[in-house]
């Protein structure tokens, strides 16, 4: 046996206990439970004293981590503990239905006995936060991280279409199609925007949500940047009272070079330098506009001294939220929350400024013990380059979607690993090995695998620690 050791020293203890016990008489022997409990078992097992210590509110792993359970109907039920769900899949009551985060499906009849739970989403433009909630305790919260990708996509679709008309010697003319039906978004916000309704199509997959509560805001762009414009102001431009584009840059820039902050004379020959270039989306708009001297403007791209350029201040985060504040309402039947009720409250608890946080006090939560949090992330399920052009070989085709994608789970080995990639026509994929280095191994050696979908949830220890040996029967 391992020596167990302790740090507090106990005054009156007896050194010449006898630790045999005593076979006559039970009463006699000494009490196995130690009085001082935490401090022992904080010396002799550090393996409950993470337990105990882990979360928030010094709460152990399994009191704040909870297994989603299905009904027969696949319809959600309050979640469960670790330890019950253990017991139902070694049983075989229960399969499993979800790997990430961990879900079951009982496999008889139970009662419909149900909770209300209410569910907080702390919308945004770069993250998303979200939190579940009864009476007395926290089910689920995390944030999901959006890429943003969706503008370069769009350009690649681009090429690729315009290469593609272009191998067609005629094509019949097409009127007409550029209707743009009711509702329309540009791509980038109704990607955003149809990731809110994803997360909280997941979130009613796992539990019986009663109500939805979801934070906007309200912005006034023009007042963000000109806080003293008021009354009819608002219906004139920067440009107003200026002849043109170059005397209102001029009047703006008090005649001052950015580069070499030199004013100007009359000697001096001045240039315009678009701050983000028009080849990375940059508009011809006063804001993105600088005024350099001739000899700066080339002294910049020569020395790539770009960083030096005063950037302007980018309102896509406020546009986004003044489009979308309305249409949840509509499209979600939710319930409409603003910004400034969500910084009262939380400043009412003292609670930490994150979008879980805040998605916590949207949906009510005061006192609730917390939950683990999820860390979700947002995965492309397609990818558009179907063909690439390689020199001295003819194009390589892609005519199917492969069954194992990036960011997959596979088994190999006894040993889980995650999908980097695919190649030579989806027989093979790319993992990465203990040392940290890409490895091309057969889908012919994968002997279990998992698909993820759009949203990643990063896994928690008690999910993997239930579903190691679970089969998985399905996933969605």
């Amino acid at each position: 046996m391992r020596k167990q050791t302790l740090s507090v020293k106990f005054k009156n203890t007896l050194l010449d206990t006898p630790l045999v016990r005593n076979p006559v008489s039970s009463v006699l022997n000494k009490e196995e439970t130690l009085s001082v409990q935490d401090k022992v078992l904080a010396d002799n097992t550090p393996e409950v004293d993470l337990l105990q210590h882990a979360g928030d509110q010094n709460l152990r792993v399994s009191d704040n981590m909870y297994v989603f359970v299905l009904n027969q109907r696949k319809e959600p039920l309050m979640p469960t503990s670790c330890r019950k769900a253990r017991l139902l899949l070694k049983t075989g009551k229960a399969i499993v239905v979800k790997r990430f985060p961990f879900t079951i499906q009982l496999k008889y009849a139970t009662g419909e006995n149900k909770q209300k739970v209410s569910c907080g989403i702390d919308s945004g433009y770069s993250k998303i936060g979200f939190s579940c909630i009864t009476e007395g305790k926290e089910l689920i919260r995390g944030e999901v991280e959006l890429d943003n990708f969706t503008s370069k996509r769009l350009s690649k679709r681009k090429i690729y279409r315009r290469g593609r008309r272009n191998r067609f010697r005629y094509r019949p003319p097409r009127f007409l199609n550029r209707k743009r039906p009711e509702g329309w978004l540009p791509p980038s916000i109704e990607r955003r925007y149809q990731t809110h309704f994803n997360m909280v199509k997941q979130l009613k997959f796992l539990l019986p949500i009663f109500i939805i509560t979801v934070e906007v805001g309200n912005f006034d762009i023009q007042k963000l940047d000109n806080p003293k414009i008021k009354g009819k102001e608002y219906s004139q431009g920067n440009l107003y009272n200026y002849s043109n584009l170059k005397s209102f840059i001029l009047s703006r820039e008090k005649s001052v070079c950015q580069l070499c902050n030199r004013l100007y004379s009359k000697t001096d020959k001045w240039q315009f330098h678009h701050i983000i270039p028009r080849s990375r989306g940059g508009t011809d708009k006063p804001n993105n506009i600088a005024l350099l001297h001739e000899k700066c403007h080339t002294k910049l791209h020569k020395e790539n001294l770009y960083n030096k350029l005063k950037k302007n201040k980018q309102y896509k985060e406020s546009i986004f939220m003044n489009i979308i504040k309305y249409r949840f309402r509509k499209d979600l039947d939710c319930r409409l929350v603003f910004g400034y009720q969500t910084f009262c409250k939380r400043n009412e608890l003292g609670i930490e400024k994150t979008h879980s946080n805040d998605a916590f006090v949207i949906s009510g939560g005061s006192s609730q013990n917390k939950s683990i949090e999820y860390i979700v992330k947002q995965k492309r399920r397609n990818n558009r380059c179907l063909q690439k052009n390689r020199k001295g070989f003819r194009p390589s085709i892609r005519r199917k979607r492969y069954k194992l994608q990036p960011y997959d789970l596979v088994r190999v080995d006894n040993r889980v690993y995650d999908i980097i990639g695919s190649h030579n026509l989806g027989e093979r994929v790319i993992i990465k090995d203990k040392e940290n280095k890409k490895k091309s191994i057969s889908v012919k050696k994968v002997n279990w695998y998992f698909n993820n979908k759009s949203l990643i949830f990063k896994k928690g220890e008690c999910c993997s620690s239930i579903g190691a040996k679970a089969p998985v029967v399905s996933t969605t």
